[in-house]
């Protein structure tokens, strides 16, 4: 079903980096998740009703709640198709971000309210008439939502999209949840014990942990989270394996102003030997191709390497074989030699994992201490970086 339907109302599918084929996606999550959710909502507040139970008409306002949510995914996309003006140059991608976070609010009171009015079950119970309706109503809802779960998980996948995995988390708590309340309708039913508000707290408490787990991940990209490793490595692979002459990268920034909206930034290695306009053709070259193929604006610092220096590349491999000593985990970069008179300044830049900060000093005085076994005198002078400002 899901396949049918991402073909007959999403024109060029596979081509998920293009922002009009998101929001292709982003509409038919909404609309299927509005439909669905309505019908669902009409059904169980029907039964709810009839039987008296409080935690069916929750859930059926549950379901009112999950349809305003696809409405605010559905407006979230639509805003986030709008190009770049004057006074947002970077687009509006992190609309999706935001419609994401909205839902992410909508579980949470959804949780509150559902655990509020399970308690006043809890004090105040009453009987649950069980009906045949009420049955079948409850296990259409079950088998429904569990659609629309594995529906909603497909689309986040294939274009990556927070707010539409949010929906998709939801659409679960919604499977978990109606079937807890029938279990309870039906364990009331044979042992006479009415579970119902228990298991409506039980549920709300669920609902409240999965809210904000869903909050977390959608905040994290609108307040700077870093690049996830398979972007990283992405960038990485291509930048190395498109000419043998980038002989390294590092200071690696990727700035994520929503889907589709990638900006970032590194230094490339080249040998200093190498003609200036020949490699600056060549890193222009790697730019254009990360926008064409990836839809990243790259912007490539051009970082000329000596190479053909003994006593440097001698030097290089102590500090390098040291340091992996202390943890493989830390690099080096921007490697050079500056010669005096009496001494030799060994500079360059260390990326530390951020479980470091504040051994600074003592990871130089170890360096130093292997230096001065040298008879020449090597001194360091070192900048560190923390790996979550530079990914490489």
């Amino acid at each position: 079903m899901t396949g049918i339907l991402i073909r007959l109302f999403v024109k060029d599918s596979e081509n998920v980096k293009d922002t009009k084929v998101r929001g292709a996606y982003g509409t038919l999550a909404g609309i299927v998740g509005i439909i669905c959710n309505i019908i669902l909502c009409a059904g169980k507040m029907f039964v709810g009703i009839i039987s008296g139970s409080v935690s069916i008409t929750a859930d059926a306002l549950n379901n009112l709640t999950d349809a305003t949510s696809s409405i605010v995914t559905l407006i979230g996309f639509q805003l986030a198709k709008k190009p770049a003006d004057e006074d947002h140059p970077f687009g509006h991608a992190r609309f999706e971000y935001l419609s994401g976070l909205a839902v992410a609010a909508m579980i949470l009171i959804i949780g509150f309210q559902l655990a509020k009015s399970s308690i006043e079950k809890i004090i105040n119970p009453t009987d649950v008439n069980f009906t045949k309706a009420l049955g079948i109503v409850m296990i259409i809802s079950i088998l429904g939502k569990f659609w629309l779960y594995l529906f909603n998980r497909k689309i986040a996948k294939k274009i990556s999209s927070t707010s539409i995995s949010a929906t998709a988390d939801d659409a679960r708590n919604d499977v978990i949840t109606t079937t807890a309340v029938l279990q309870g309708i039906v364990i009331a039913q044979v042992i006479g014990i009415n579970l119902d508000g228990y298991i409506g707290v039980v549920v709300s408490l669920f609902i409240f942990i999965s809210g904000i787990n869903t909050a977390k991940e959608t905040i994290s990209p609108l307040l700077g989270a870093p690049a996830d490793e398979e972007l990283v490595k992405m960038i990485s692979d291509n930048m190395l394996e498109y000419d043998s002459r980038i002989l390294g990268i590092h200071d690696l920034m990727v700035h994520d102003y929503g889907p589709g909206q990638r900006f970032a930034s590194v230094h490339a290695e080249i040998d200093r030997n190498e003609d200036v306009m020949s490699a600056h053709e060549l890193l222009d070259n790697i730019e254009r191709m990360f926008l064409e193929e990836h839809r990243i604006q790259m912007v490539i610092h051009y970082d000329p390497i000596v190479t053909d220096d003994q006593e440097l590349n001698k030097m290089k491999a102590v500090i390098l074989e040291e340091i992996a000593e202390i943890d493989e985990k830390f690099k080096i970069h921007d490697f050079r030699m500056v010669k005096g008179n009496e001494h030799t300044n060994l500079i360059f830049d260390m990326v530390i994992p951020r479980s470091y900060e504040g051994k600074q000093l003592e990871i130089k005085a170890m360096l130093d201490k292997k230096l001065s076994e040298y008879e020449h005198k090597y001194y360091t002078v070192i900048t560190f970086d923390f790996e979550s400002f530079n990914m490489m």
